[in-house]
Parts: C-alpha cells; sequence; structure tokens
C-alpha cells in the first residue's frame, strides 16, 4: 500500500483510463502538461483520444483535440473501433478539433520563425466553445519536423504550454522517439518543458511484441516508478496492468471444496475461501482433472465457476470431464459454468490476462480455475508469465474469488516451471501431482507441499484416476526422493529409524 502523502496543493485528475490511476496515485496533476512519448505503434494517438473519451463518459469533462499529423476525419474513423463516437460527441458540444494538419503543397516552414498566435487562438477559442477540461495535442513532432534549432523547439513548446495552463484546462501532448530506451523524444527538449512526462514502449521479445508504460516524472507529486505492461483492446482502448496492487483483501476462516473429499482432508478440511491454489505436475498427473473437479465442486455447493483453459479446446474438456463422470456442459446450460478456452499464440500475455479479467467481471464467479499457466511460456518471457500470474492472483483475491491455477513441471518426475517457480510465493496452497517409477510401473504420488494458515497432511500418497475421478489412497512409505524427480526404495529397517527420529524431536 502507498504510504506517500501528496504535496498539499496538487491535485490529481482522475483520468477514467484502467489502470492508469492506480499508477499515478489518483491521476494526472491537475492543469498542467503531460508528455507522452513514444516509438511507432505503441498508441500515443490512442492515449490522447481516450483521456478525453474517458472524460466525457466517465466524469462529464469536454475535450478539445489538436491534431497535427491525422485529419480529424481519419481519427474519427479508427476511434471508432473503440468505441468511441467522436461525431456524436461533435454533434453534442462536448468534442471539438482543431486542425493543424498541413495542406498539400502548403509552405514548409525553413526559418524556424513561426508564430504560432494564430493556432494557440484557435485552440483557446474550442476550448471556450465547449466548455473543455482536457485538451490532447498530437503529434508534437509533426508540427515541429521543419525546425532545426532545438532551442526554438524549446522556446515554442514552453509558450504552448504556459498559454494552455493560464486556460486552466490539463494537456496532454504527444512526441515520437526513434528507440525504446534512450533519448525521451526527437528534438532532446520536450521533456524539460512538460510538467509530466509518460514513455510508452512497444519492445519486441521473441516472435511478440510487448507493450508497456513508464511515468518518468511527476513535477512535485508522487507516482508508481518502473514500466507497466499494458494491452489495447477494442471496445476500451488501453488497459494498463499495475505490476503492483494493495494488500488490502480481507481473509476469511470459511473452508470450501476442492471438489475431491480425499484432497480436502489432505488439505485440513478444504481450503480458505478467497484463497489460490498452486497445482503442478508433468503433463498427464492429472491437473486438468483437478481443475475440472475443483470447478465442479464449487457448481455442486451453488457457486458460480469459471474454466479457463489455454491447453485444450471446449470439446476435448467436455469429453474428458464426461469420462470422469463430470458434466460441464449441464452445468454451464445451468447457468453456473463458463468454460472459456484460448490459444495462447492467439494474443499477447497482457492481452489474454485483460480478457481473462473482463470475463471474471462479467460473470462475476465465487470460483476461477486456470489451466494451465506454463502453455503461456510459449509465447511469453519469464517476466510476461511472472507479471500474468501475479496480477491474476491479485485480482482474483481483490474480489475474494477463490482460485486454482495448474502449472507443467519441466520434467516428467520432477523439476519446476518457469509459471510453478514465479507462483510460488503469492499462492496459499501448492499441490504437487508426480509420477513415481516403481519396480517397472509408473504410479501417480500426490502431496500438499504449502498450506497457509492451516496443519496440513505432509506426507506423499499414491492416487490413482478412473472414471470417477481421482482417489487418494496410502502415503508412499518405501520409497525416498520423489519430489527431487529421483525416488529410490529404502530398506524397511531405515524407514523405521527415522519415524523414531522424528517422534523424538515433535513428539505428540
Amino acid at each position: 500500500m502507498n504510504t506517500e502523502k501528496r504535496p498539499a496543493g496538487i491535485e490529481k485528475l482522475p483520468t477514467g483510463i484502467p489502470g492508469f490511476d492506480h499508477i499515478a496515485f489518483g491521476g494526472l496533476p491537475k492543469g498542467r502538461t503531460t508528455l507522452v512519448s513514444g516509438t511507432a505503434g505503441s498508441g500515443k494517438t490512442v492515449l490522447a483520444c481516450q483521456f478525453l473519451a474517458e472524460g466525457i463518459t466517465g466524469s462529464n469533462q469536454n475535450g478539445v483535440m489538436v491534431t497535427f499529423e491525422e485529419s480529424p476525419a481519419d481519427i474519427r474513423t479508427n476511434m471508432l473501433g473503440f468505441g468511441w463516437d467522436i461525431q456524436k460527441w461533435e454533434d453534442e458540444g462536448k468534442w471539438a478539433f482543431v486542425d493543424g494538419t498541413r495542406e498539400l503543397g502548403e509552405e514548409e516552414i525553413l526559418t524556424g520563425e513561426y508564430d504560432l498566435g494564430a493556432l494557440l487562438v484557435r485552440v483557446e477559442h474550442a476550448v471556450r466553445k465547449v466548455n473543455a477540461s482536457r485538451v490532447s495535442a498530437d503529434s508534437l513532432g509533426a508540427f515541429f519536423s521543419e525546425y532545426t534549432d532545438s532551442t526554438i523547439v524549446r522556446g515554442e513548446l514552453h509558450r504552448v504550454a504556459s498559454v494552455l495552463k493560464a486556460i486552466g484546462v490539463t494537456v496532454v501532448m504527444t512526441a515520437e522517439r526513434s528507440q525504446e530506451y534512450g533519448e525521451i523524444a526527437r528534438y532532446g527538449v520536450e521533456e524539460f518543458v512538460a510538467d509530466n512526462v509518460i514513455i510508452l514502449r512497444n519492445v519486441q521479445e521473441g516472435a511478440k511484441r510487448r507493450r508497456t508504460m513508464e511515468i518518468l516524472k511527476f513535477r512535485g507529486t508522487p507516482h508508481d516508478k518502473g514500466e507497466h505492461p499494458f494491452s489495447i483492446v477494442s471496445n476500451g482502448g488501453i488497459v494498463i496492468l499495475p505490476r503492483s496492487t494493495p494488500l488490502e483483501q480481507s481473509a476469511s476462516n470459511v473452508r470450501v471444496t476442492l471438489g475431491n473429499q480425499q484432497l480436502d482432508e489432505m488439505c485440513g478440511g478444504g481450503i480458505f475461501r478467497g484463497s489460490v491454489v498452486l497445482v503442478s505436475g508433468a503433463t498427464g498427473t492429472g491437473k486438468t482433472l483437478a481443475a475440472i473437479e475443483f470447478v465442479a465442486g464449487g457448481v455442486a455447493n451453488g457457486e458460480r465457476s469459471i474454466l479457463f483453459d489455454f491447453e485444450e479446446s471446449r470439446e476435448q474438456l467436455f469429453r474428458n470431464a464426461i469420462g470422469w463422470n463430470i458434466d460441464l456442459p449441464q452445468m454451464e446450460r445451468a447457468g453456473k459454468l463458463l468454460v472459456v478456452c484460448a490459444s495462447p499464440e492467439a494474443a499477447g500475455v497482457e492481452d489474454h490476462l485483460v480478457e481473462t479479467r473482463r470475463k471474471i467481471e462479467d460473470f462475476k464467479p465465487d470460483r476461477v480455475a486456470v489451466d494451465c499457466l506454463s502453455a503461456l511460456e510459449r509465447v511469453a518471457t519469464e517476466k510476461g508469465v511472472r507479471e500474468f500470474a501475479i496480477a491474476m492472483t491479485a485480482f482474483i483475491k481483490q474480489l475474494q474469488i477463490t482460485g486454482l491455477f495448474t502449472t507443467t513441471t519441466a520434467k516428467l518426475f520432477g523439476g519446476a516451471s518457469t509459471a510453478e517457480a514465479n507462483i510460488f510465493t503469492v499462492t496459499d496452497a501448492i499441490i504437487l501431482l508426480r509420477y513415481v517409477e516403481m519396480l517397472g510401473a509408473i504410479r501417480r504420488g500426490v502431496t500438499v507441499m504449502k498450506m497457509r494458515g492451516s496443519a496440513h497432511d505432509r506426507e506423499i500418497r499414491e492416487f490413482t484416476i478412473d472414471d470417477r475421478g481421482m482417489h487418494i489412497g496410502k502415503p508412499f512409505r518405501e520409497v525416498s526422493g520423489i519430489l527431487t524427480g529421483n525416488p529410490v526404495r529404502v530398506a524397511a529397517s531405515e524407514i523405521d529409524r527415522v519415524e523414531e527420529m522424528f517422534k523424538d524431536k515433535h513428539p505428540a
């Protein structure tokens, strides 16, 4: 939780952009100028338009768009895909354009001696005409492209910022940069004129690109530091995914079922409502079954559940579940279950996170299962998978939703995946599923490695899977090294000796 105090006299203007006001500690400093700098395709124009759109739809604050690059007609058309009907807002007197684009054949500025007075008069007139509180200017580079003297650019930018501040509006100005990391903007002076600086990046990582936002400076007021991933979605625009979330969620003492009575007993009577469980194991050990039993157990208790699957199609899941005597389609028809299947390669990891959050907000479930986080490793870096896991965990915890995630281990007989290693510390319970090779046969073992706030079974028990699901039996007494992937038989005398030592150190 942020404990910094905002300096007196600097009021924040909530932008309404999802996630932004969280990392900005309340929004943009009101009545000041913010420079948004980024490379091509990083989302500058979208952010500039969304700043105005969110003001109109969420705060009853009208806006003015000063465009130096795209024509107003192009912006109107392009922004319809985000659900923003700019023409309608213009007709209602809520949005006004100031067109600063150059006509074809218009004489270029070569001397740098250009008077911005006429343009600023037009901007001020538009602000007063629609009673605007917000102004966006896109993009400064297109306007100052003919200037060769950075001193003149700095002076003119300072003049623009001063006039707009005197009018009393909150301003977002966009500028281009030539690389993701390096100089803030093209001329190297823009960031010194603006009160605030935000950097948008569109970095290529492998075969995918990953967008991030960084608040570089807020003059005289605090903000969250570092880069935060974001996505640009249809019918919504930019959605920022903060890396940090406040630890303010409540904790329940109520136990709920994992959908398997024997597994509940191993966990000390079930898991706490609102907690998150990680089920880890090699392919074929029963992770998907655990996820399906988890959502089915919720439905049986009158809860609503969502199952997200990144590995199998709906038809595959339904077929497999029927093989375990679990009727997922009937649960969907009853309105108690939603099954969402998505290929990891279909979108970036941030897009997947935004979509899962949307589904959760719309369906309002009591429990959520994600099978399997490791599939995202095919399209994301280790950092991307970690941020997905942490953000997803924080999101459902804030909503007091009980969650279950599965991950696939790197080796058949042990080891950990990237996703597993990154989520270990943020989950409340960890259940490990492992193969055990004994006397030429493959058997399965399960253990509760962690159960936060509760006693639990610490033994590794054998389990089987049949047409009625998972059945947990007796503990492995004659095998050691199961979790490390190197099981070896242990003599009975050695087992007795270890048990006696344990009793001496931990008397009943």
